[in-house]
């Protein structure tokens, strides 16, 4: 992305954007039970809170409960909750995590994505979500890799067992499913988001758009959580923001007490921020956050700064929620892309405008 001597000011960005990811599925009901929606009401309320507080895209990430409070693995309660979502918050983004649920089944058991086919099922959900997430390249996924004695403090992620499922997850996300996927989402009219680790997987994707794999809007997030993937530290930030071309839109994640920091760096450039229970618990050291009061510091920051918040149909726009392209070359030059390389073509190929 370029920036511009006047690209800070916040009359020149575009609007925020805040995603909310409330549910949490790694977390126990016991671990926050004053934040952590069990019932499908309890959920949908969730939804409308955090829509009231200004954030405009909810991570929904598949996190239904079941009874006992552990994530949800049945489609079918995932589709009843997108249409208690629907009608809650019309004009929220309904944004479905790609995992399903991660967190382990029962106690000793590794904490994993599901099957392939599990997750290729996410294009059938109906009513069918704004987006799903998509995971690009097979990938560590150590959740608890950056997290201290005191993040954990008094949550079930302190019991060895939690700790050790969580720190040997894995993303699986090769190039057969991968493409799959994509063709799945683009033929049931889903956009995909794009969570990104580092820049090798923000180099595959380009690859994909190039081959006309995925034709369409790119929304990426940069998930900054260590353990495989980029750690939240500013230089490894400024260089995928470097590499993320002008046309995309981007939101910036990390977990635990980075959040506040990296998300007030996110708004000042005129990108785009997440909060919620499933990035952090914490506000200050030891002082556990809501998700809603995540949300309203975050406001609270965008105001200081001047940067105007988007609303529900904004936010639409800004992700460009329905548009679809028509090829490879289009794709390109609607995200900034330099051309593919024609047939005998020499040196670097350039835009040139029509």
């Amino acid at each position: 992305m370029n920036f511009m001597d006047d690209s800070l000011f916040p009359e020149n960005q575009e609007k925020l954007v805040i995603t909310v990811a409330p549910y949490g599925p790694e977390w126990e009901p016991a671990d926050f039970p004053e934040d952590i929606a069990v019932t499908m009401a309890e959920q949908v309320q969730k939804a409308v809170d955090c829509y009231n507080a200004g954030a405009t895209v909810v991570h929904v990430h598949v996190h239904a409960r079941d009874a006992d409070g552990k994530g949800s693995k049945r489609l079918s309660m995932f589709n009843e909750l997108l249409a208690r979502l629907r009608d809650a918050v019309p004009d929220m983004i309904l944004q479905v995590g790609g995992s399903i649920s991660f967190s382990p089944e029962s106690e000793g058991e590794q904490a994993k994505w599901l099957s392939d086919d599990t997750r290729h099922r996410l294009a059938e959900l109906s009513p069918k979500p704004d987006q799903v997430t998509i995971a690009i390249n097979t990938t560590q996924m150590n959740v608890v890799e950056l997290m201290s004695e005191d993040d954990v403090a008094g949550s079930s992620f302190a019991r060895p067992d939690v700790h050790e499922a969580y720190r040997e997850m894995t993303v699986p996300a090769g190039p057969a499913w991968v493409e799959e996927h994509l063709r799945r989402l683009s033929g049931a009219g889903i956009q995909p988001h794009f969570q990104l680790a580092n820049i090798p997987q923000l180099e595959t994707v380009e690859r994909l758009i190039r081959r006309g794999v995925y034709t369409g809007p790119l929304n990426v997030t940069w998930v900054a959580i260590g353990g495989g993937f980029d750690g939240p530290n500013p230089y490894n930030m400024m260089e995928f923001i470097r590499r993320v071309p002008d046309g995309a839109c981007l939101t910036l994640e990390t977990l635990m007490r980075n959040v506040l920091p990296i998300n007030t760096m996110a708004i000042a450039m005129g990108l785009h921020a997440r909060c919620g229970i499933e990035d952090t618990l914490w506000g200050r050291k030891g002082q556990r956050m809501t998700s809603v009061r995540q949300i309203e510091q975050t406001v609270r920051i965008a105001r200081e700064l001047g940067r105007e918040l988007a609303d529900g149909k904004e936010a639409r726009r800004i992700y460009k929620i329905g548009e679809t392209y028509r090829s490879a070359d289009e794709t390109l030059a609607k995200l900034g892309y330099a051309p593919n390389r024609k047939v005998g073509e020499r040196g670097v190929p350039l835009r040139v405008a029509a």
